[in-house]
C-alpha cells in the first residue's frame, strides 16, 4: 500500500491487478481492507485494475481535527430535510478527494464502485467531475433527500444506545453493530478477525463521527444526478434497515437510464452468496460505457 497527496491531504491506497480502472469506494467507517480480499480478486481476475483507498478520517490516511456536531444534532440531521450546519467538509469534498488521487495514478476516468457513503461519493463525483467516470454502481446508498433511504428510526434507537469503547473492546463492538445492520448470511466468527484486523491497523473513534457529520451535511442529489449520463447499476438490499431499500429505488429514478437490482436476502453488507451475481450485474454495465 502506498500513499498520495491530494487536496492538501495524504490518502492510503492500493492497486491490484492491470487492465481498465475500477475504483472502489468504502462507506462510512470502513477501510480499504473492508473491500474482502476474494471480492477484490473477482474482479482482478476478471481483467481489471482494482484501486481502493482509505476516505479521509479512517484508516491510514490523513485524521483532520475539528470537532464535528453532538450526536443529538447528527442524528437529527440525517432524519430531518435540512443538511447539517456546522461541518468540516462535506462529501462533495469527499469527492474531490477521489478525483485528486485518480489525478495521482495518472488516470482520466475509472470505473466507480461504491457503497453506503461510497455510493454517495461516486454520486457526487459523476455530479462535480463527470468525465471522471465512465460508469457507477452505487450500492446500499441514497440520494441524501432525507425522504428516501433513510434509518430504521428503531435500529437508530439501538445504534445510538450504544456506548462508547476503548481500544481493546472496538472489535467486538464492531462485530455486534454489522450484526444488526447485517443481513442472514453475515458470519459473526468470520467477521470477527476482520474487525480485529482494522483495529490493529487504525482506530480512530472521531474520524467516524467526523465522517457521519459529513454525511449529514451534504446535498440532496436528486435532481442533480439528473445529468449523470455514466451508465449507472444500482444495488440494493431489501433487508436494509440502515438505508432503507427506498434509497436505492430513489437513486435509480433519478438516474436516466440506470439499471436496479434489488436481492431479498441482502440487508446492509455484501452478502457472499450474491457475489456472482453482483459480479455479472457490475461487469455488464461496465460493458454499457463502450
Amino acid at each position: 500500500m502506498v500513499s498520495a497527496d491530494v487536496n492538501g491531504i495524504t490518502i492510503e491506497y492500493e492497486v491490484r491487478g492491470e487492465g481498465e480502472p475500477l475504483l472502489l469506494i468504502m462507506g462510512l467507517a470502513g477501510q480499504l481492507i473492508d473491500w474482502p480480499d476474494p471480492f477484490v480478486d473477482l474482479f482482478v481476475d476478471a481483467g481489471y485494475q482494482v484501486i481502493r483507498f482509505d476516505n479521509r478520517d479512517i484508516g491510514l490516511s490523513t485524521q483532520t481535527t475539528w470537532t464535528p456536531p453532538s450526536q443529538t444534532k447528527m442524528l437529527a440531521g440525517l432524519l430531518t430535510r435540512r443538511p447539517l450546519k456546522g461541518v468540516g467538509y462535506t462529501l462533495s469534498d469527499m469527492a474531490s478527494d477521489t478525483a485528486g488521487l485518480l489525478d495521482s495514478l495518472g488516470i482520466d476516468a475509472a470505473h466507480v464502485l461504491g457503497v453506503s457513503m461510497g455510493g454517495m461519493i461516486g454520486q457526487e463525483l459523476a455530479i462535480d467531475h463527470p468525465d471522471r467516470v465512465r460508469s457507477l454502481c452505487s450500492i446500499m446508498s441514497n440520494t441524501g433527500d432525507r425522504r428516501h433511504g433513510s434509518a430504521s428510526r428503531r435500529l437508530l434507537a439501538k445504534l445510538a444506545r450504544q456506548q462508547p469503547v476503548s481500544r481493546e473492546d472496538a472489535a467486538e463492538a464492531t462485530v455486534e453493530t454489522f450484526r444488526l445492520i447485517s443481513g442472514p448470511h453475515f458470519d459473526a466468527d468470520g467477521y470477527r478477525d476482520m474487525a480485529q484486523r482494522r483495529v490493529e491497523r487504525s482506530w480512530n473513534p472521531g474520524g467516524v463521527a467526523r465522517q457521519t457529520a459529513a454525511v449529514a451535511g451534504s446535498r440532496d442529489r436528486t435532481k442533480l444526478l439528473g445529468s449523470v449520463q455514466a451508465p449507472t447499476l444500482v444495488i440494493h438490499g431489501l433487508l436494509d434497515r440502515l438505508v432503507k431499500p427506498s434509497g436505492g429505488i430513489a437513486t435509480a429514478r433519478a438516474v436516466p437510464g440506470s439499471r436496479l437490482l434489488a436481492f431479498p436476502d441482502m440487508a446492509h453488507d455484501l452478502p457472499l452468496p450474491r457475489w456472482p451475481e453482483m459480479k455479472s450485474a457490475i461487469i455488464d454495465n461496465i460493458g454499457r460505457a463502450a
